[in-house]
């Protein structure tokens, strides 16, 4: 997937170094299915997430990411669940850990469609079939978004 330039700028000043990042995860329902995508750099399937601009609010970042890479109109409807990712350490050596915010959101319109070349295909799956997903962090990030609860989820 592509890295966001304001990124690029920064790894030109500290290299590898640990980056702490704010990153967005759109759990998309529509009845009892999740929109996923198919990612084109590894080809699991996963929510759509997205790294947050600077100065983006955070729930505009995540329809801006649904409509980017699914092609999809969606709505945010709450704030499901607050939580750190485990550190990641990429391929070539940069260092990142994100501060994940999950939204529950709503489709309003679209057909799925990969768009910006972040998934190779994007559909509709039943919340009951997500065995195959990326990991059991995406499986929960759709359960707790799913749960509809009036309180979003931090971790104590």
């Amino acid at each position: 997937m592509p890295t966001p330039d304001f990124i690029l700028d920064l790894r030109a000043a500290i290299g590898t170094a640990p980056l702490w990042l704010s990153g967005v995860t759109a759990v998309v329902l529509r009845d009892d299915e999740v929109l996923l995508i198919r990612r084109s750099d590894n080809g699991m399937l996963a929510p759509v997430s997205g790294i947050l601009e600077p100065g983006e609010e955070p729930a505009v970042g995540a329809i801006r990411e649904v409509y980017e890479e699914a092609g999809i109109v969606a709505e945010v409807e709450s704030l499901a669940w607050v939580h750190v990712m485990d550190p990641v350490v990429y391929g070539n050596g940069d260092r990142a850990q994100y501060l994940d915010l999950v939204f529950r959101c709503r489709y309003v319109s679209g057909e799925p469609q990969p768009l910006d070349g972040e998934a190779t295909e994007v559909m509709w799956r039943r919340l009951d079939d997500m065995d195959d997903l990326e990991s059991d962090d995406h499986r929960e990030r759709i359960r707790v978004a799913a749960l509809r609860e009036p309180a979003t989820r931090f971790e104590r």
